[in-house]
């Protein structure tokens, strides 16, 4: 049969989209979202979408892994997935969404798109490195040179330490530039690879900064782009985080599956 799909990406972090409104799509079939997402073999992505119907939300973003498994929460996916949904006349300017992590809003505003992303608190906070949850687990650490560093052997070599082998974590490693500015290259899980943004790792990163002295918004220099992210610093941790920058379509098609 034929399959209906839409590529997009935020910051090079790329996506198949698929509008599963009418729910034709067989989420269960792992090998077919991994084949799709496959470089050489499929479609090519860091992750598959669908956009799904809700009952109370303007719609239900389910998002899997290039392996082919359902993920956590992917910030340039819920920037791309919002693009789609106004590109197809199924939101207008603002939207409050569902995904795995709980409720989102968006809005946009010159030719940006503005996520809220969830409440972050109980952030780890140890010498070498921060840790926490921004929809997805994160593993934040600082480095000198980032353009010249390994981030391919380090990332994995975390990923599948002894603590976070069982269920795995996204690895980010930071530069800092100055003038509320980092530079950020991230290890996915899922992907197992290096990604040209991760948007609920620049996140991350910009609340480790934040607890070094970093101010909002702050500047966010990935592989793909830029993005910024705005905060407020309560006293457990952070809320009204936005993740900020573009989203966009790369093409559509059709493709044969069986």
């Amino acid at each position: 049969m034929k399959l209906s799909f839409y590529k997009y990406q935020g910051t090079g972090n790329d996506f198949i989209i698929i509008d599963n409104r009418d729910s034709h799509f067989d989420t269960s079939n792992h090998q077919l979202i991994e084949r799709l997402c496959d470089r050489k073999f499929g479609i090519g992505a860091d992750g598959l979408m669908l956009l799904q119907t809700s009952e109370n939300y303007d719609f239900e973003m389910v998002y899997f892994n290039a392996d082919g498994y359902e993920g956590s929460m992917c910030g340039n996916g819920g920037r791309s997935l919002v693009q789609f949904a106004n590109d197809i006349g199924v939101i207008d300017n603002k939207t409050t969404f569902i995904a795995t992590d709980g409720e989102h809003e968006a809005y946009f505003e010159k030719g940006l798109i503005h996520l809220k992303m969830i409440d972050v608190q109980n952030i780890e906070n140890n010498e070498t490195f921060d840790f926490m949850d921004t929809g997805s687990p994160h593993y934040v650490s600082y480095v000198k040179d980032l353009q010249s560093f390994d981030v391919v052997t380090e990332g994995r070599t975390i990923r599948n330490n002894e603590r976070f082998k069982s269920i795995g974590t996204n690895v980010n490693f930071v530069q800092e530039l100055g003038q509320n500015a980092l530079s950020i290259r991230t290890y996915e899980r899922g992907v197992e690879d290096e990604t040209l943004s991760c948007g609920t790792g620049v996140t991350a990163c910009a609340l480790s900064a934040a607890l070094k002295g970093y101010s909002s918004p702050i500047f966010l220099n990935v592989l793909g782009g830029e993005l910024s992210v705005s905060f407020i610093k309560n006293e457990t941790g952070f809320e009204n985080i936005y993740l900020i920058g573009p989203a966009k379509k790369v093409f559509e098609g059709t493709i044969e599956v069986k």
